[in-house]
């Protein structure tokens, strides 16, 4: 009489757990998979599962089987081998579903098959968010348990071609090899961007017994994404750009004043990453040590020596480093890089973030981090946690082949079992605030918290379907006097205010002259954030004591931006001083005029009387 054995295998959600596989049945059987997953126009997915037992051995043969599918919901379960159809045993778990099924046929016999199939259908697979469909389809825990194991998807037409697939494809086709999949498991992306709302409240307080100046770091533009701020209240002095691109709102508060500024918005996020130029100075600036990024720890410079590449740094930290799912709800502090390596059980996303900026800049490889949102709908498998308001922190590195910042999230891409977030992230992180030329600042949104309130809920993003309708305005404010003193240096400013909600991309604003020195003046922005404005003192060489003409020079900017329809002329009079300063030069030459009659009077009075 034969023997039989029960055989136990786990397709588990980005290896959430191991599998269970009785040790005669992984030596005794192999076990051929072909998935299928055809999903519909709604997003509704039917998963064909062709499997074959093959018998390895005269001594046992398989008459039930279980497998572990990691979704957390299906229906419409199915089954059936070459006798006939299956009643499947369904039972939920922590971990998705087992299903167990009891053969109709037994393979006995070295090398005896025992083919079967199993059907069900999941609404779980691939999901629409905003803009973007999303496929995420679990991967196998034991590649070596299966002796092939392969997917196919199938997607409906009006998906358009796929934004990225992951694991990489050398061609757009979507068939999966057991070696492609590992443990990483399948996502795909389809649609061109992904559009946010974000609704964010900083609270501000003034201790001190004198006024003060403070600052709010807004979600800014980026290589990777568009921001638009509809609205600030209350208004900021001024926004300004810093040297990391962030942007910092300026507000003026009273002694022991305190503040809630609103501020809301759209932000644009695309996949591929616009160049950005970097500086001599800025590569500098972007591999030195700072608090929490400790190049000059032995231990960080051995492993900068040793794996020297972005990718290699990535692998390693994301191996590595074991998130700790007890610390994002507490108030532990930030570990930093050198204690990160000390604690590697006990890693939240800054110390992902922090490991690989540190290793990446000893290595001479400019890094940097990115504080802000990152959506989510599985906290186990993609955790976010930075503030209580739960926001994520990942890093970026500087492509000096691409020529541009690269993000990356060390973190899922351990979280996820493999997952690849190195060659391409997602349209699901948004910037709210960049740490480069500092590792502690400036705070991002979420941040801004009286401690009497710790708890407050300050950051509100969910998906957006349209731009706003006013992108791009500004006005020029000139301020030169309408008439100069001959002989005198001319001097005034000019002041460009952002009206819109669209950053004005940095550009060359031409000054020209026929009648002033010099003739030609250019001077640069640096790039206007919403509710910003940029002022430049400008300054024209004096003219000849005598010149009394009118003076003028022309103000033109970018063809190609919205100020392009702002160019104007300014006019100024100059003229010598005797016949400036609104008419006293004017009154000053006709006093001295009566004086000098004056005086002429009195010598010729004089002089009559002397002849007398």
């Amino acid at each position: 009489m034969k023997k039989f054995l029960a055989a136990f295998i786990s397709l588990l959600l980005f290896c959430l757990v191991l599998p269970s596989f009785a040790t005669a049945a992984a030596s005794d059987f192999t076990t051929d998979y072909h998935v299928t997953y055809a999903i519909t126009e709604s997003g509704k997915t039917h998963a064909t599962l062709q499997g074959t037992l093959t018998n390895t051995s005269s001594q046992y043969y398989a008459s039930s089987y279980k497998m572990q599918l990691g979704f957390d919901e299906i229906d419409n379960v199915k089954a059936s081998d070459s006798e006939g159809p299956i009643i499947p045993q369904v039972e939920k778990n922590d971990h998705g579903y087992v299903i167990g099924l009891t053969f109709n046929k037994k393979a006995v016999g070295k090398g005896s098959q025992l083919p079967f199939t199993l059907t069900f259908d999941t609404p779980t697979i691939a999901k629409q968010y905003g803009k973007i469909w999303e496929i995420n389809i679990p991967g196998i825990s034991n590649p070596n348990d299966f002796s092939s194991f392969s997917v196919n998807v199938s997607v409906p037409p009006s998906f358009g071609k796929a934004t990225y697939i992951k694991p990489q494809q050398a061609s757009n086709a979507l068939t999966f090899t057991k070696e492609q999949l590992g443990k990483s498991g399948i996502s795909i992306a389809f649609g061109d961007q992904q559009l946010y709302n974000f609704s964010l409240t900083y609270h501000l307080k003034n201790d001190k017994v004198y006024p003060v100046k403070t600052e709010i770091a807004l979600p800014p533009s980026t290589n990777y994404q568009t921001v638009f701020v509809t609205d600030i209240q209350p208004k900021p002095l001024n926004v300004t750009k810093d040297a990391d691109g962030n942007w910092l709102a300026e507000y003026r508060l009273l002694p022991a004043q305190k503040l809630e500024v609103l501020a809301a918005g759209i932000a644009q996020v695309n996949l591929v990453p616009k160049q950005q130029t970097l500086s001599e100075k800025d590569f500098a600036l972007y591999t030195k040590e700072q608090p929490y990024w400790q190049t000059s720890d032995n231990r960080i410079k051995e492993l900068a020596s040793e794996l020297k590449t972005p990718e290699a740094i990535y692998d390693y930290v994301a191996k590595t480093l074991t998130y700790d799912f007890s610390r994002v709800t507490g108030d532990k502090p930030r570990l930093g890089a050198t204690d990160a390596l000390k604690n590697q059980n006990s890693a939240v996303c800054l110390e992902y973030t922090d490991l690989f900026i540190a290793i990446a800049r000893a290595a001479g490889i400019p890094a940097r981090e990115i504080n802000g949102f990152a959506y989510t709908e599985n906290a186990k498998q993609r955790p976010i946690s930075l503030t209580r308001d739960i926001l994520h922190a990942w890093p970026e590195y500087y492509d000096t082949e691409k020529k541009t910042w690269i993000m990356i999230d060390p973190t899922w891409g351990s979280t996820t079992g493999g997952v690849d977030y190195f060659s391409v992230l997602d349209f699901d992180h948004v910037a709210f605030a960049i740490k480069g030329q500092e590792s502690d600042y400036p705070v991002p949104a979420g941040g801004y918290k009286f401690l009497d309130d710790k708890d407050s809920k300050d950051v509100s993003v969910n998906f957006a379907q349209s731009l706003p309708d006013q992108i791009t305005d500004a006005s020029v404010v000139t301020n030169f006097p309408k008439t100069a003193i001959a002989g005198l240096p001319i001097i005034g400013d000019i002041t460009v205010k952002n009206t819109g909600s669209a950053e004005i991309p940095a550009q060359l604003v031409n000054l020209t002259s026929l009648t002033l020195a010099p003739s030609e003046q250019i001077l640069n922005t640096s790039g206007i954030p919403p509710f910003g404005s940029q002022t430049w003192k400008v300054a024209y060489r004096p003219t000849s004591p005598i010149t009394n003409k009118d003076a003028s020079f022309a103000i033109r900017f970018d063809p190609q931006s919205v100020l392009a329809a702002k160019a104007t002329d300014q006019h100024i009079k100059v003229a010598p001083f005797y016949l400036t300063m609104w008419g006293i030069g004017s009154m000053f030459l006709g006093v001295l005029i009566i004086i000098l009659i004056i005086v002429v009077l009195k010598i010729r009075s004089v002089a009559l009387r002397r002849y007398r």
